[in-house]
């Protein structure tokens, strides 16, 4: 499918018809002009209040007739509501909410939801209330309303649960989902995740500008609000995502070294492969945001009180009338007149004239900036400072064993344009060039994986993103860092345009013996047959 995101859409579909068919049934009655409900406001107030009722019985399993409904109604309306209504109005107003909105005269509803899986409409059923036949104490027979399944659904959903219990939720649900491997379901939870995450960043950053507008119009009721839902969503939501990180990083690797090494993955593993991926992205995007709510949550802190501070200082600002302090001694005293910029001035936020004291000249003169505190300070000691330059030495030579191995790979491929696997253990094996491929077991399978997964590197395409990029560089081995730095140091490279690599089905296995890992344990590399083809400029 195109758009994962369409997947479950008439699922979607069914809570906006739940809404939808109400409003449907609602608008355009002549009827609710009888009762003194003009607006559609109160129209839907009335409706909801009703079904709010129904569920209170059905909740309690007591009966729920049209004349306790009529009653209800009666009792609210003369409490609340103020329409000039009797009893037998109430309860003919209940009969015609139920019967005629709700159940739109016992027709059957029906809402149309596109399914894009199947390119075609789904119909939708509709029912908001249902009923039965009930006996009162005298044995009469009587009809009795109670809330189907929608109905639950529709009113649950008007009233959400507390912000700050949402996010504990979805990730309760998306715990469970990773637990249980339904990829697919967890990629939706950590996207409600995320969604969440960014709404609370957003509400911050609405905050903050009302503050910068007016701070007085900020209350202390919605400060302390918004604190306390920014200090439920960074307790320990940080740590928490980053073991789910490294969760769904295990479960990729094994998928993909299952995918180089053992056999090829099924469809269906591909897919949960595709899964663990995107739900990779979105956790690191999670992280990322709660970084964010953390930083703003205390710039929000530091501007309310500054905005404060502000507004707290105009108290101290001594205020005068402007025709005694000014007019009046300007009419005593006409040639003060020449002085009338000393006055004016401030109003220009202009610093007055600064004049030379001889006498501060001959002082001691102290610094003002003041002097950091030693204890705030790290100093590196000399074994320290050794130990970090011979981290940095062994990084710098590992990348050069990455260099080499790759720079070999794309040597021999360019020769005759594309090379396989198997060729190029033959090859090496006649040459003695083995360390040359393999430096470690480590190095070999990552330059392998980066390279099956990417499976068409476009050069001009990374050369141009580079171009358009500024960051810092890991220190780290990244495939296209690598291939872009090889392609601008050896000329041999330069016209590589694009680079393709993918999986032969001719189920050889290809063996690299006698390779040593990290540890210096000697191996043997097996894995599948992989070909990868150069193309260069103008081919």
């Amino acid at each position: 499918m195109q758009y994962e995101f369409l997947k479950h859409f008439p699922r979607r579909m069914k809570n906006v018809g739940l809404y939808a068919v109400l409003v449907q049934n609602s608008l355009q009655k002549a009827s609710w002009k009888k009762y003194g409900f003009q607006k559609t406001d109160e129209q839907f107030n009335v409706i909801f209040a009703v079904l709010l009722y129904i569920m209170e019985q059905s909740l309690k399993e007591e009966h729920c007739t049209m004349d306790d409904i009529g009653a209800y109604i009666d009792n609210v309306n003369a409490q609340y509501f103020g329409k000039q209504m009797t009893y037998e109005d109430c309860r003919a107003l209940g009969d015609f909410i139920v019967n005629v909105v709700l159940s739109n005269e016992g027709r059957t509803m029906y809402f149309e939801g596109f399914h894009f899986e199947h390119s075609a409409y789904q119909t939708i059923s509709i029912s908001y209330v249902a009923n039965r036949i009930v006996y009162s104490e005298q044995d009469v027979k009587r009809t009795s309303y109670y809330l189907t399944d929608d109905g639950y659904n529709l009113l649950l959903s008007t009233l959400e649960i507390e912000n700050n219990m949402k996010l504990t939720i979805h990730e309760m649900i998306f715990q469970m989902h990773l637990e249980k491997q339904s990829y697919d379901k967890a990629v939706d939870e950590i996207k409600n995740v995320f969604n969440l995450l960014r709404i609370q960043l957003q509400k911050i950053q609405e905050a903050m500008g009302k503050i910068r507008r007016n701070a007085l119009n900020y209350s202390v009721r919605d400060y302390q609000e918004i604190l306390n839902e920014n200090l439920e969503t960074i307790s320990d939501t940080k740590a928490k995502f980053q073991n789910y990180r490294e969760l769904v990083k295990s479960r990729v690797r094994e998928l993909e070294e299952s995918d180089i090494n053992v056999r090829r993955l099924t469809r269906k593993e591909e897919e949960k492969l595709g899964h663990l991926r995107e739900i990779e992205y979105y956790l690191n995007r999670t992280i990322d945001e709660h970084q964010k709510i953390l930083n703003s949550h205390f710039d929000l802190k530091s501007l309310y009180t500054r905005e404060l501070e502000a507004l707290s200082q105009m108290s101290f600002i001594q205020r005068f009338p402007l025709r005694a302090g000014l007019y009046d001694r300007i009419l005593e005293q006409p040639q003060a007149l020449e002085r009338l910029e000393y006055f004016l001035r401030p109003l220009f936020c202009q610093e007055a004239e600064k004049t030379y004291n001889l006498n501060k000249a001959f002082q001691l003169q102290r610094p003002l900036r003041k002097n950091k505190e030693a204890e705030g300070e790290e100093t590196l000691d000399f074994d320290a400072g050794a130990w970090e330059e011979e981290q940095e030495q062994l990084r710098r030579e590992k990348l050069r064993r990455y260099e080499k191995s790759l720079s070999y790979l794309l040597e021999q491929t360019q020769k005759q344009g594309e090379i396989t696997l198997e060729e190029l253990s033959q090859r090496v094996s006649e040459e003695g060039r083995q360390q040359e491929l393999v430096p470690n077991v480590e190095i070999f399978k990552e330059i392998m994986v980066e390279l099956i997964r990417s499976r068409e590197i476009n050069i001009p395409l990374l050369q141009k993103e580079q171009s358009e990029y500024i960051g810092e560089q890991s220190g780290e081995f990244q495939l296209n860092v690598m291939l872009l730095y090889l392609i601008e140091e050896y000329p041999q490279f330069a016209d590589i345009v694009r680079i393709e690599t993918y999986r032969m089905e001719d189920g050889k296995t290809v063996y690299f013996p006698e390779v040593s890992d990290e540890n210096g344990e000697r191996k043997t590399i097996r894995c599948s047959n992989v070909q990868i083809q150069i193309i260069k400029e103008g081919q």
